[in-house]
C-alpha cells in the first residue's frame, strides 16, 4: 500500500508498505511527522483504550491525576458521586490548561487565564463577569454554559487500572485485552495497590521504538548483562509469550531456573555473559514467590502504551506517551500492595534499583531506541528485519522470537490503515 506523506531520511515520496508484510519494517515509520499527526486521530483518539493512571491514584472524591492521550492533555478526577471522569485539561475560552499540577485534590477547577470554572465532571459552571459590570460588556444572551467545555473520554475500570477512549466504537475493556492478556494483568494486580514512588524518563527516540523494544521478548539476555550474569533471565529457562488475536497486547514471561543455567551464552562470547560483574549484597537477588506460581518476571503491553512489570518483586505501571517523532515520555509508577508487610516494602524498595533511567537492568532500554533513530536518520527508504521466530504473530512457548513486535505492527498497521 503506497501512503503519500513527507518523508524522514532520504526516501522519496511516495512510500510503500506492502500489504500484509510484518517483517520488513520501514525506517520512515519512526521519523515522518504526517505520520506522527495521523497516529494522533487513528490511534489516540480512534478505537482504543488509552491508560490513564491507577484507581489508587484517585482514590477519594476530589482525588485527581494530569496525563496525556497521545497529545491531548487530560484530567483524571473522581467526583463526588464516587465515579470516576476524564475530560481534556483545556479550557473551552482560550484553551490554557485547567489543571496545571501534575495531580492533588479539588473540589472544582478554574482556569488561571479567565477564571471559567468547571466541576470534576469537567462541565462549565461558571464564567467570570459573564453578566458584564454595571450592565456592560459580558457574554451575550445566547451564550449557554452547556454548549462549551473540553472534550469528555468514556472510562473503563479493570483491575485497579483506569483507562479512557475518545470514541464510541471501542469494545469493551475485557474484549480489548483479550482473555489472556486479562489473565495474565490480574495474575499482577490481584488485590488492592499502594503507590511507592513516580519518576519520568526522557527518551530520544520515537515512542514505537520503546514500545517494540518491551514487545521483543529475546532481546533482554543480550542487551542486559545484569539479567543473564546473575541468571535472572536467559532464554534457556521455562517460559514463554502470549499475543493477543489483534497483536496489541502481549505478555512474556519466565520461571526461576531450576538446575544449573546452559553455558551457550559464553560459550558464543555474548557481551551478555560477564563473570566480572559481581555483587556485593546479594540480597539483591532475593526472590518471594508472592504469586505462588514461580514465575520471576513478567512483562505485559496493552496497545498502544501500556506496560504492566513485574521483575522479581519489583511491581510498576509503565505508561508511553509519544512527545513528537522523535521524543518519547515514559512514565513510571512503582507499586506494591497495600497489605505489604515492612519486610516485602523493604524488598520492593530494593528490587526497584533493577529498573529505571539508571537501572541495573533497564537503563539500556532508555539508550538503545536513540541508538536506532540516529542510526536510521538517513535510511529512511529501508527496512528492519524482523524474522526471528518466522513470519507470525501467534503465541509460542519460547522467547527466542519476534512474534509480538510484528503483532504490534499488524494491530498498528490495522488503526492506521497502513
Amino acid at each position: 500500500m503506497n501512503i503519500n506523506v513527507t518523508p524522514g531520511g532520504n526516501a522519496p515520496p511516495p512510500m510503500e508498505w506492502p500489504q500484509g508484510e510484518l517483517t520488513r519494517i520501514p525506517f520512515w515509520v519512526y521519523q515522518t511527522p504526517d505520520i506522527y499527526a495521523l497516529e494522533q486521530k487513528r490511534i489516540y483518539e480512534g478505537p482504543i483504550w488509552n491508560y490513564l493512571c491507577l484507581e489508587a491514584e484517585v482514590a477519594k472524591p476530589g482525588d485527581y491525576r494530569t496525563t496525556f492521550v497521545g497529545s491531548m492533555p487530560v484530567v483524571v478526577v473522581r467526583d463526588y458521586d464516587e465515579e470516576i471522569y476524564a475530560f481534556e485539561n483545556r479550557c473551552a475560552h482560550r484553551g490554557a490548561l485547567i489543571a496545571l499540577d501534575s495531580g492533588g485534590t479539588a473540589r472544582d477547577f478554574t482556569c488561571v487565564y479567565h477564571a471559567w470554572n468547571y466541576d470534576l465532571k469537567g462541565n462549565l459552571k461558571a464564567v467570570a463577569f459573564e453578566d458584564g459590570v454595571a450592565g456592560r460588556g459580558g457574554m451575550p444572551k445566547t451564550f449557554c454554559r452547556s454548549d462549551h467545555g473540553p472534550r469528555k473520554l468514556r472510562i473503563a475500570i479493570f483491575a485497579g487500572l483506569v483507562f479512557g477512549s475518545l470514541s464510541d466504537d471501542v469494545p469493551p475493556i475485557e474484549e480489548y485485552l483479550g482473555e489472556e492478556i486479562a489473565a495474565k494483568i490480574k495474575r499482577v494486580l490481584h488485590k488492592p495497590v499502594a503507590v511507592t514512588g513516580r519518576f519520568t524518563q526522557s527518551l530520544p527516540n520515537n515512542w514505537k521504538l520503546y514500545f517494540e523494544n518491551v514487545k521483543d521478548t529475546y532481546h533482554a539476555s543480550l542487551l542486559h548483562t545484569f539479567f543473564t550474569t546473575f541468571r535472572i533471565n536467559r532464554l534457556s529457562q521455562k517460559g514463554g509469550m502470549i499475543v493477543s488475536p489483534d497483536g496489541g497486547n502481549h505478555a512474556s514471561f519466565s520461571y526461576t531456573e531450576t538446575k544449573p543455567a546452559d553455558h551457550d551464552y559464553a560459550a558464543r562470547g555474548l557481551r551478555s555473559d560477564n563473570e566480572d560483574f559481581a555483587l556485593q549484597d546479594q540480597s539483591l537477588l532475593t526472590t518471594i514467590d508472592e504469586f505462588g506460581d514461580g514465575c520471576n518476571m513478567q512483562i505485559l503491553t496493552v496497545f498502544p502504551g501500556l506496560v504492566v512489570q513485574q521483575i522479581q518483586n519489583a511491581l510498576a505501571i509503565r505508561q508511553v506517551l509519544p512527545k513528537g517523532q522523535f521524543r518519547t515520555a515514559l512514565n513510571w509508577t512503582t507499586i506494591g500492595f497495600a497489605d505489604d508487610t515492612p519486610q516485602m516494602k523493604t524488598l520492593r524498595l530494593k528490587q526497584n534499583n533493577l529498573a529505571g533511567p539508571a537501572g541495573y537492568v533497564s537503563m539500556e532500554d532508555g539508550a538503545v531506541g536513540g541508538f536506532v533513530q540516529r542510526g536510521v536518520a538517513a535510511a529512511g527508504d529501508e527496512r528492519a528485519v524482523v524474522e526471528m521466530g518466522g513470519t507470525g504473530t501467534m503465541t509460542e512457548g519460547t522467547r527466542a522470537t519476534e512474534a509480538s513486535v510484528r503483532g504490534f505492527w499488524k494491530c498498528y498497521r490495522g488503526h492506521m490503515g497502513l
